[in-house]
């Protein structure tokens, strides 16, 4: 009778050829070009020795630790030592954490496969490499147990070298362990034991594609426009055939393009990248700053809270850089960062932004910076699983690194969901205590109603009622919605964009502080600003007469005609000469019209009223006809005849079309007296406005009907 180890042994070469064939399946990531007569596997790209020990670091720091009792493997606590010049370069930075997060996702299967294999009781290896050993078999098993191609040049690092010996002695038994998990768990590929959520979002980051936005400080849109035609990009509607050069315009920011996600090797080496005119960001950053941007006016500052990304401040300066605006950005505190940002905003062309090395917590909302200050856009810390790419996205946005333990296994635990919410909140109320802030911008990337929906209601169940500030509602959004889902998802009042192949998750809230009745902005104060800032060139602001005054004076006035017209007319004044000349005019126009209308009164037969033949005598234009609801009023004779009424010398009235219908009256002055029905009259009276404004000639030759 065969041990336990002849029989797996015996299994393992019986089976070998089916073993490969289990082996060579189609794993995550791989790309397949089928023709035909044969389909066979693309070659994917070797790593450098120096990114395998990164990544193995990188995965010792955020691994999935077990209690005492449950270690499945000792993976020591010294990191190695790595030897490459290339550790603080973005590119190599990325693929390592891409290596480690990879492998995290699979680790247990990872782990099961190493202890089925006995690759542990055969050998004595160190345990500190045991973080490279399975770093460097999740790539070993990704391309198919096949050998590394190196290039010449290549650096070499004895401990992988060691390692990858090791690997290869024991690929049979590997690749055995391999197929035994997935006959175990019934699937394809190790690629379909993961949860569902991480299928999903695996299968969503291979679709998304790029964002970025179009740095206008330093170029035009247009230009922009020109030069990816010149390169061979065509520009569309909507980004739907991804093996052709194109682009489109993001319906919600006007200043971001869509490009797919393969181009991105080619749009890297572009020179509208290099010079920081064409800007790599996630959509959601967007989205916050273009929101703010729709908040404010050209002279109020801005004050960013956990920004991640100085890609995000710098948008937010740009969008900006015609306004007299400040954009306030707190908590960069290392020296070192502060020189580099300052260095990164400089060469993007940024020229108002203001770095405070405070956390936001620690600034007291009567920082006399920050007076004015009118919107805060808050960025807080959340669990980002409305991200499909999380390394991507963390590495851009500088994200907490240590997230990506819970997202590799689809979502956080529901402990450090209530802390991350506990933070939101302390930062949304302290926000709220800034009493010369009109509103706030609050956005995360999370679909956690913990995180989302439910920290702002709270926040705003929690204004202090004794403090004498007006409170927060929640507003609708600012940004377009473009979609019937799009309005079905912001009913609420809430912005939301839900994780798609198209885009990540967001949520977007906006609070503004409800208007004080007694700060209500008058039309003098508007035009006075307007005039200060130069907006009323060639136009004189008047004295505003006060409201007692006016209530005076209008008694001494004859009635007029309810006023609705523009409130701006009663507040421009023209000077001293081009009123006289207007005034002249109008007395001049008054006196010939009332000499005709007298004429025509003269000569006009005596009108009859009723219908069995009564006639009333005409009276007189100075004694007015007094009714119930109609005072001081003179009834006109014909129609056609021109009115006007009276009115004080040197006084602008500006007057409008009114339609009067008159009741049933008793003439005193008819011999029977009897009660007649005055028909409906329609009485059109003029407008007399400045002699400079646009208006004077469609005022003056609005004759009366």
């Amino acid at each position: 009778m065969l041990d336990p180890t002849s029989e797996r042994d015996l299994f393992d070469q019986e089976n070998m050829e089916e073993i490969s064939q289990l082996a060579s399946l189609e794993m995550s990531g791989d790309v397949v070009v089928k023709t035909n007569s044969s389909t066979f596997v693309l070659e994917k790209p070797s790593y450098p020795d120096s990114v395998y020990v990164t990544a193995a670091n990188i995965f010792q720091g955020i691994r999935i630790q077990r209690s005492p009792d449950k270690v499945i493997i000792n993976y020591g606590s010294e990191p190695l030592q790595p030897s490459s010049s290339r550790s603080e370069d973005e590119s190599f930075q990325r693929l390592s954490y891409e290596l480690a997060f990879s492998t995290l996702k699979y680790q247990d299967i990872l782990e099961s496969i190493l202890i089925d294999s006995y690759i542990f009781s055969s050998t004595t290896i160190a345990s500190e490499l045991n973080s490279l050993i399975i770093v460097m078999l999740y790539d070993f098993q990704d391309r198919k147990f096949q050998p590394r191609v190196l290039s010449e040049n290549e650096e070499t690092i004895p401990e992988v070298q060691e390692v990858e010996n090791l690997l290869n002695g024991f690929k049979t038994k590997l690749a055995a362990a391999l197929a035994r998990c997935r006959i175990k768990h019934d699937a394809l590929s190790i690629y379909h034991i993961l949860p569902e959520t991480v299928r999903k979002q695996e299968q969503r980051a291979s679709t998304l594609p790029l964002y970025a936005w179009i740095n206008t400080s330093k170029i035009s849109l247009e230009e922009v426009y020109n030069n990816l035609r010149r390169k061979g990009y065509s520009k569309v509607k909507s980004i739907t055939s991804v093996n052709e050069k194109v682009y489109a315009v993001d319906q919600h920011c006007f200043n971001v393009l869509i490009f797919p996600a393969h181009l991105k090797t080619d749009l890297l080496n572009i020179d509208l990248i290099k010079d920081y005119k064409l800007i790599f960001q996630d959509k959601s950053r967007s989205l916050a700053v273009h929101s703010v941007k729709a908040l404010i006016n050209i002279d109020d500052d801005v004050l960013m809270v956990n920004t991640g990304s100085w890609y995000t401040v710098a948008h937010m300066s740009i969008l900006t850089s015609g306004h007299t605006s400040k954009i306030f950005v707190c908590g960069i505190q290392p020296e070192e960062k502060d020189f580099d940002a300052r260095k990164l905003f400089t060469r993007m062309g940024c020229q108002n932004i203001e770095i405070l090395h405070e956390t936001f917590l620690s600034i007291e909302s009567k920082d006399h910076r920050l007076q004015n200050v009118k919107v805060i856009l808050l960025l807080p810390r959340c669990s980002s699983l409305g991200v499909s790419n999380p390394v991507e996205f963390i590495l851009n946005e500088h994200e907490d690194k240590s997230l990506l333990q819970d997202l590799s296994q689809g979502g956080l635990p529901k402990d450090k969901l209530e802390t991350l919410a506990q933070q939101q909140f302390e930062q949304l109320t302290h926000a709220m205590k800034f009493t010369k802030v009109q509103a706030i911008v609050y956005c995360t990337c999370s679909v956690s109603k913990e995180e989302n929906e439910d920290v702002v209601e709270k926040a705003l169940e929690y204004q202090s009622s004794g403090v004498k500030m007006q409170p927060y509602r929640l507003s609708p959004p600012v940004l377009p919605l473009c979609s019937l889902k799009e309005i079905e998802l912001s009913m609420d009042r809430f912005f939301r964009l839900e994780p798609s192949d198209m885009n990540n998750g967001c949520f977007l809230s906006i609070l503004t502080r409800e208007r004080d009745p007694s700060e209500t902005v008058s039309v003098k104060d508007v035009l006075a600003r307007a005039a200060a800032k130069g907006l009323l060139e060639g136009v004189e602001i008047g004295k505003t007469l006060k409201r007692d005054k006016k209530r005076k004076k209008s008694k001494a006035l004859p009635p007029r005609a309810p006023h609705h017209g523009d409130p701006l007319r009663d507040h421009l004044a023209v000077d001293g000469n081009d009123t006289s000349n207007v005034q002249m005019k109008i007395s001049e126009l008054l006196h010939r019209e009332s000499k005709i209308s007298t004429s025509t009164k003269m000569s006009a037969p005596a009108k009859t009223v009723s219908q069995a033949g009564t006639s009333s005598q005409v009276r007189k234009p100075s004694k007015p006809l007094s009714t119930p609801l109609v005072r001081n009023f003179t009834r006109p004779v014909e129609r056609p005849m021109n009115f006007v009424r009276a009115r004080p010398e040197g006084k602008v009235i500006p007057l409008k079309p009114i339609e009067i219908v008159l009741p049933p009256v008793i003439f005193p002055l008819s011999p029977q007296g009897p009660r007649v029905q005055m028909p409906a009259t329609h009485f059109y009276y003029r407008f007399i406005g400045s002699k400079d404004s646009s208006r004077e000639d469609r005022i003056n030759n609005f004759l009366i009907k």
